[in-house]
């Protein structure tokens, strides 16, 4: 009979796909994890790991049988789950993942209040892009993330919280500052700052103004993920980026005579909260999406202000 033990090992070998880190991450010595590997294929009468290989990897057989291992093993951790709840005892680890262009704007607003108020949950934050984030929710690595939606990942639900506009962040001498009215095409120039491939937010200022081949003229190349130093970069060197609403309504006094809108559409970003359908806290994901609606201006809230623009 397989047990719930050979089914942690043999998951934690495909999460770390390795056999020393998978039995330091279940505090057994490396011999028993894989004794108890080893027992567990004879019981099946399969081989569940390429052991010739490194990093190890699971065999075509090995990989079904690991899937359903993280179902087993979820679906045991929400028998602990609906008791917890059931007594209002909601506490453990909360390991949340959350985008580079989202976080300096998003986090300050709402962690450390919802960690006053559920004092028992241990909420652990990682930065990190979106496909990683979609990797660590697959590995059971994290247990929710917050990023730009839609995904058009079958293996992921998605729980939108709001809707920022994407607006125009402009040096004081550039044309567009002098603009009454700047329309999508306008910004399709090539002084625009962008963040590095790999981040959503490139992605959609792409899609929106059509950006594809547009040659550079900037004074220099940055491959980065911050807006705040792109930000301070058009300060003194020039031209224009887009950012979000949060990172505006972030901004220090001053600077928001930096801020344009666009004429003839809202563009907005959905921001959402992600987790796979194995996921067994369904009431922290509750208690944590009441807490960041709770925390962003009611306005955001509002899909229908405005047009959503698709990154992928």
């Amino acid at each position: 009979m397989i047990s719930l033990i050979q089914m942690q090992y043999v998951v934690a070998v495909d999460t770390y796909r390795h056999f020393a880190t998978a039995a330091e991450k279940c505090f057994v010595s490396q011999p028993t994890l894989s004794m108890q590997l080893k027992k567990m294929e004879e019981d099946l009468g399969l081989i569940l790991f390429d052991r010739t290989r490194l990093p190890v990897v699971p065999t075509e057989a090995g990989a079904k049988v690991i899937e359903q291992c993280r179902i087993v093993l979820h679906e045991a951790e929400r028998i602990n789950r609906i008791a917890e709840e059931s007594k209002d005892e909601i506490s453990g680890e909360f390991r949340i993942g959350i985008i580079p262009t989202i976080a300096p704007y998003l986090l300050p607003l709402f962690a450390g209040e919802f960690k006053r108020k559920f004092p028992d949950i241990h909420l652990i934050v990682q930065e990190v892009v979106t496909e990683q984030i979609e990797e660590l929710l697959q590995k059971d690595l994290l247990d929710a993330g917050i990023l730009v939606t839609p995904l058009h990942n079958k293996n992921i639900l998605e729980q939108p919280l709001y809707y920022e506009e994407m607006m125009i962040y402009v040096n004081s001498h550039h044309p567009l500052s002098s603009k009454q009215v700047i329309r999508v095409n306008d910004i399709a120039t090539s002084d625009i700052w962008l963040l590095s491939d790999g981040h959503c937010f490139r992605h959609q200022v792409v899609n929106l103004c059509e950006l594809e081949n547009l040659e550079s003229d900037l004074p220099f190349d940055f491959e980065g993920g911050s807006l705040d130093t792109i930000m301070k970069i058009i300060d003194r060197e020039g031209g224009f980026t887009l950012i979000p609403e949060l990172a505006g309504l972030e901004m220090k006094p001053g600077k928001e005579h930096s801020i344009r809108n666009f004429s003839n559409i809202v563009p907005l970003r959905e921001v959402s909260l992600v987790y796979t359908r194995r996921f067994a806290k369904a009431k922290m994901i509750d208690m944590l999406a009441d807490s960041i609606n709770n925390s962003v201006p009611e306005h955001l809230t509002d899909k229908e202000r405005g047009t959503i623009v698709e990154w992928r």
